[in-house]
């Protein structure tokens, strides 16, 4: 189960966190929130705790979707110590997002949780 983060929790369980935190921004009407969720979840299952997954309501977190500009839905950021890591958005499907929810595992598990610069990186959809 992933915990739901509110405006009011998101700064302890985020921005305080002991390890780094993968935040999935959402919505009840997304259809591609709902198809993803499955692989979050088994994401969430492979990392145990090195990577925290937590959800946030972006109709309901209007402050938090315009602090961290959300485009369009899903969106994920991997927030270590407080600053975005990565950023997630604009896939096309699952396979898209398993092939970067992959890399940001292996870039744990080879880096032993630690980055040596703040990375931000984009998914964008492949053509045919």
């Amino acid at each position: 189960m992933v915990l739901s983060v509110s405006e009011r929790t998101f700064t302890q369980e985020v921005l305080e966190s002991p390890i780094p935190v993968l935040v999935n921004f959402e919505a009840p009407w997304c259809g591609l929130c709902r198809i993803i969720q499955p692989l979050l979840l088994q994401f969430q299952i492979q990392c145990k705790d090195e990577i925290k997954l937590v959800g946030v309501n972006a109709d309901q977190n209007f402050k938090l979707s315009n602090t961290y500009k959300l485009k369009s839905l899903p969106t994920l950021l991997l927030i270590e110590n407080g600053v975005v890591r990565q950023r997630l958005e604009g896939f096309c499907g699952r396979e898209d997002l398993r092939l970067a929810l992959e890399e940001i595992q292996l870039t744990y598990k080879s880096k032993h949780r630690t980055y040596s610069s703040p990375r931000t990186a984009d998914i964008e959809c492949r053509s045919a």
